[in-house]
């Protein structure tokens, strides 16, 4: 069951023309839950507030009736709740549960479409809160006769009551919305800015807010106020084609990393006996005093030169595990404490114990890497010194209580290039950064292949992840696929579902590749109404704006559109010189300051197109042993001739003469004359 969400309630409901007739119904309802229009059935397009109207009347019932038990769930929700109920032999109690509640709030009914078992549950149950006096409301994208494949008992038992309608707002309801918004958000337009966006005609009020934030993301990295042409300028470039009539964006393939992995750390060494050494001379030196007899020291001698042998004996063992274990990936720290200090008691026992834990490891590895590929990777699954941690870790993982992948470490916030053409997207991130899940929720932004997309949602995923506590939520749409595929493979959806229910953000990066992807799609859904229940902070990234993308269903795409919609321009050339010039530096290449300029200024439309640039002119460089260069790398992306080499002053001659006054060849002299006009006077001459 979701609770209610306490932004729902009547008092911030805009009424208009389209809507009185549903609010009066609905607050009738909920003053007298289960005496008028029962059950009541509210019908509209995705957007329009079904939802807010459905947890506005469980807010107000219960605030007239504190006793009134109210149930809201999604019908995904309902259809979950029974699969678990039958399947853990509960299915009486389900009902029971459900019939016996006071006020029943169901949405999205519209996905009843084909689910026989479903329809003849919810027919069961509606028969069952009519019967004992209690109230059931229901919302849908379409009324119940246009539903496809719903039982008819069930639009019949729905025509008894109520069935409702909301349309889209009109003009004043329009204005009124807006102006709402912009109190609650404290934030200053003119009269004319706020008639432009409402005259755009947008399709739902998702729609409208969505443009509103655009323009209040941009009013706030601006210092003078926001002008109506200026509005409708901005508008322009992120409106439906049907508002803006221009054609909408062709998608563009996934967009690749914009750097490299950072190099790991350095595994510990250890050093080999000097060759050609012996036991003797490792041994600490024993000084025989002056009255001592030669006997003695032979013997203390020997004793020396055996204990020195089995000191070596233990020390080859420890250093042959050391560069074994090195090899497969594991911490030795254990065994190189061993070699630095004394020796111990038992080594062989110290070793066994070693290869005992890492013996476990390996098992914690295998199963790790089959609840969770990700998690296959903790530190702690390679260090024998922190096996209990590992354990907990592979524990936490069966119980899906371990955290979804988060963002890559190597993107932070603070390294991304800002410049004009980008700010309004970079400002944009930083106010989710600092207050996520108030504002711009979720933060969609959009850009083409290489425009550093990734970059900018893994930054703000490393940022909201040093908030204490936060766990983020960060991977690609085609690693939320592929997990889902595993956890329906395996049948293990609910863990996969669990490892969700705990994040505190949740990033997703190419939220186009989701398209025809139903069942993915399904469950994004049911994670976007959770998040923003619970105001958690949720970023996307899209090759193409939400309202042109194809293969998404309505209702996901709408809920994209109802935060912030921001645009990721190419990079400029002063983001170019930026990031070339951070390229030049990580490759020890920064020597020549005019290199990055001149590599900022050829065209890129992306950064992974500047990246080949600079790798380019590099992997040459190194190839023919020269240093990088402005010049050189001119010569090397266009072909051009390097610069001539300038004559040193002095006596002009002929060139005849060697430096060591022979005569050389003139043929040859003519053929090897360094410039071309004196080489033409001495043919004339």
């Amino acid at each position: 069951m979701t609770r209610l969400n306490p932004r729902y309630r009547f008092e911030n409901y805009v009424v208009g023309s389209a809507n009185r007739l549903a609010v009066t119904a609905a607050r009738a309802v909920a003053e007298s839950p289960g005496m008028v229009y029962n059950p009541l059935f509210v019908y509209g397009g995705s957007g329009l507030g079904k939802t807010h109207l459905l947890m506005a009347i469980g807010h107000l019932a219960q605030e007239i009736n504190p006793q009134l038990t109210v149930e809201y769930l999604t019908l995904d929700e309902f259809v979950e709740a029974f699969h678990a109920a039958i399947a853990a032999g509960q299915g009486e109690a389900y009902r029971r549960r459900y019939a016996e509640t006071g006020l029943l709030l169901v949405d999205d009914v519209q996905f009843l479409t084909h689910r026989r078992e479903m329809q003849a549950e919810l027919l069961r149950l509606t028969n069952a809160v009519l019967s004992s006096g209690r109230q059931i409301i229901l919302s849908s994208d379409r009324p119940p006769n246009e539903i496809e494949a719903l039982d008819e008992r069930l639009i019949q038992r729905f025509a008894g009551g109520l069935v409702i309608d909301i349309a889209g707002p009109d003009y004043e309801t329009r204005i009124a919305i807006l102006r709402r918004q912009a109190e609650e958000r404290k934030a200053t337009f003119g009269p004319e800015v706020i008639d432009t966006v409402a005259q755009l005609g947008l399709r739902s009020i998702r729609e409208l807010i969505g443009a509103f934030n655009r323009l209040i993301a941009f009013q706030a990295v601006h210092p003078t106020p926001l002008t109506s042409a200026e509005a409708r300028e901005l508008l322009s470039r992120t409106l439906p084609a049907t508002v803006r009539a221009m054609p909408p964006a062709a998608a563009a393939p996934m967009e690749p990393a914009l750097a490299a992995a950072a190099p790991g750390g350095a595994t510990a060494t250890v050093e080999a006996p000097p060759a050609g050494s012996t036991p003797e001379a490792a041994a600490p030196p024993f000084e025989l005093g002056a009255g001592m007899s030669d006997e003695f020291g032979a013997f203390l001698s020997e004793i020396s030169s055996a204990v020195a042998r089995q000191v070596e004996a233990w020390r080859g063992r420890v250093a042959e595990a050391v560069v074994r274990w090195e090899g497969e990936g594991y911490r030795t720290d254990r065994l190189q404490r061993l070699l630095q200090g004394e020796a111990p008691v038992d080594p062989d026992l110290v070793l066994r114990l070693y290869e005992e834990d890492i013996a476990r490891l390996e098992a914690l590895g295998k199963e790790m890497l089959e609840l969770d590929t990700a998690l296959a990777a903790h530190p702690a699954l390679h260090d024998p010194d922190r096996l209990a941690e590992a354990e907990a870790e592979v524990a936490r993982a069966r119980e899906g209580l371990a955290p979804p992948p988060g963002p890559a470490p190597i993107w932070s916030l603070e390294d991304f290039a800002e410049s004009a053409s980008n700010r309004y997207a970079v400002r944009a991130a930083r106010s989710v950064v600092d207050d996520p899940g108030s504002h711009y929720n979720p933060l969609v932004i959009v850009g083409a292949s290489g425009s550093g997309k990734s970059h900018l949602l893994h930054g703000i995923g490393n940022a909201l992840g040093k908030r204490a506590g936060l766990v983020v939520a960060c991977l690609r749409a085609e690693d939320f696929v592929e997990d889902l595929i595993k956890a329906i493979d395996r049948d293990r959806v609910a863990w996969w579902r669990a490892r969700y229910r705990r994040i505190g953000a949740f990033l997703l990066d190419d939220v186009h590749l989701l398209a025809g992807k139903e069942r993915t799609q399904e469950e994004i859904f049911w994670l976007y109404n959770l998040l923003a229940e619970g105001g958690q902070q949720m970023v996307f990234t899209s090759t193409t704006p939400p309202e042109s993308l194809e293969g998404i269903e309505p209702r996901l795409r709408t809920r994209l559109e109802a935060g912030l919609v921001v645009e990721l321009p190419p990079p400029d050339r002063e983001v170019r010189e930026v990031i070339a010039a951070r390229l030049l530096r990580e490759k020890g290449a920064d020597g020549d300051p005019d290199l990055a300029a001149y590599l900022a200024s050829r065209a890129s439309e992306s950064v992974r197109a500047l990246q080949g640039l600079v790798h380019r002119v590099l992997e040459a460089a190194e190839a023919e042993r020269e240093r990088p260069s402005a010049g050189f790398a001119r010569q090397v992306l266009e072909g051009a001739p390097a610069a001539p080499t300038r004559r040193t002053t002095g006596n002009r001659t002929s060139g005849l003469l060697s430096p060591t006054g022979s005569l050389r060849s003139r043929e040859k002299m003519i053929w090897d004359w360094p410039d071309a006009g004196d080489r033409l006077i001495e043919e004339l001459r």
